[in-house]
């Protein structure tokens, strides 16, 4: 079995730990753009730069750490090849790196993973990488490469809490100082595991330590936030697997402790509003970018306040988006803007019922998106599930008041988890 990872201070990543990193991954990463944002400089009143990972070579900042790690293992480690667990994007650095070094792997990922990550792990990774799938979530697949690391005496690449990996995904940070041309005075980066956030904050502690480090998580799946606030790692007992790249049911040892004294603090991001960003990015600035890449950029929201006049970097971690979640994408978004709504109705089955509706219900730009109902011979009335959209958030209290005075006998549900999870 893989030894414990040690939490002493002495281990922590240094800048110079990265600094090796760096030079190891010179010809073998892309030195991604830090790029001003126009839009969203406007729109927040400050300087908003954009790390742009999903420019990588596998789109997203994950082969740094693969790669530093793999590649720094003797040949004697490697004989009988190495194992690692992902929902993704590591599986796509290690089969990147594994290609590269002519090593063997078996990769075990979720069998929730999107078919668009399976595609790329195995493009990467040609002959040398075998792909498990295994279990819901990454805490499944990761329990079950452990289990193949023990029975078959293979090195563990562990996606985050590992020094090599951390140091590796910590040039990011020394990417974004080297082409800032003046002061960073916020950094947003999303929590995963935590070895972005651990990697990179422990380059600008030494290196710009007047930096707020802010680390972003998605709101279904904290497990950062509040293992810090308990002070231990908590391990949650479930979570939303929407952002597939950052929902882990427990961070690491070694990445909580440093993210536990770097970070200035945590926030976490609702999966809607996530959503609402990945489709914004699309529309005003042409990128494709997956959930996790879009949390940091979702944040600026929750800290316009303070960072207005100020210089800020958002980390876009990954553009690893299958497209055939836009649907889904469109719905949560819509859901969380409170512009698509869902009410069970109960209709009097009589003729003209569904016609009152429309004619004295909804408003001149409500329009209905979903409409499901079954005519029952028996009964006066029936309940058909009705969707809908409207242009504005405030249209809302008119639409409801507009029910009451008709007495159309409705209920609202969504706020009721067990419909909404049905519906999208």
């Amino acid at each position: 079995m893989p030894e414990e990872v040690a939490v002493e201070k002495a281990t922590l990543v240094r800048a110079e730990d990265i600094k090796v990193a760096a030079a190891r991954l010179q010809q073998v990463v892309n030195h991604t753009p830090l790029l001003r944002s126009i839009n969203l400089s406007e729109k927040y009143r400050a300087n908003i730069y954009l790390k742009r990972e999903d420019l990588q070579v596998v789109r997203s900042y994950k082969l740094r750490g693969a790669y530093n790690k793999i590649s720094s293992l003797t040949p004697e480690q490697l004989v009988n090849g190495i194992v690692c667990a992902s929902a993704g994007n590591h599986a796509q650095g290690v089969a990147y790196s594994c290609h590269k070094l002519g090593i063997k792997g078996h990769i075990f990922m979720p069998v929730t993973t999107p078919q668009q990550k399976l595609k790329q792990v195995q493009l990467f990774g040609k002959e040398h990488v075998e792909i498990v799938l295994t279990g819901d979530t990454f805490d499944d697949s990761y329990l079950q490469a452990l289990a193949y690391s023990n029975q078959n005496k293979t090195v563990f690449i562990h996606p985050f809490d590992d020094l090599q990996v951390i140091a590796g995904q910590g040039t990011v940070g020394l990417e974004i100082l080297e082409a800032a041309t003046k002061p960073i005075d916020f950094l947003l980066m999303p929590i995963g595991g935590g070895g972005l956030a651990a990697g990179v904050s422990s380059y600008f502690k030494e290196e710009s330590p007047e930096t707020t480090l802010i680390g972003i998580e998605p709101e279904g799946a904290p497990a950062m936030k509040k293992s810090i606030e308990a002070g231990r790692k908590i391990t949650l007992e479930h979570i939303d697997k929407f952002v597939d790249g950052a929902a882990v049911k427990s961070v690491g040892e070694l990445t909580l402790q440093i993210c536990q004294e770097n970070l200035d603090e945590v926030i976490t991001v609702p999966e809607g509003k996530v959503c609402s960003t990945i489709l914004q990015l699309y529309n005003e600035e042409a990128m494709v970018v997956e959930p996790a890449g879009a949390l940091s950029i979702a944040a600026l929201d929750f800290v316009q306040d303070q960072i207005v006049g100020k210089t800020v970097v958002c980390v876009v971690s990954g553009g690893n988006n299958d497209i055939t979640r836009t649907e889904e994408i469109k719905e949560r978004s819509l859901l969380y803007e409170g512009l698509k709504h869902y009410f069970i109705v109960n209709f009097p089955q009589r003729a003209g019922a569904l016609k009152e509706f429309v004619n004295y219900i909804l408003g001149p730009t409500d329009d209905i998106t979903h409409f499901e109902y079954t005519k029952k011979n028996s009964r006066e009335k029936g309940p058909a599930l009705v969707g809908i959209e409207l242009k504005s958030r405030s249209d809302f209290d008119a639409l409801v008041q507009r029910m009451t005075e008709r007495n159309f006998n409705c209920e609202y549900i969504n706020n009721r988890p067990e419909f909404y999870h049905f519906i999208i």
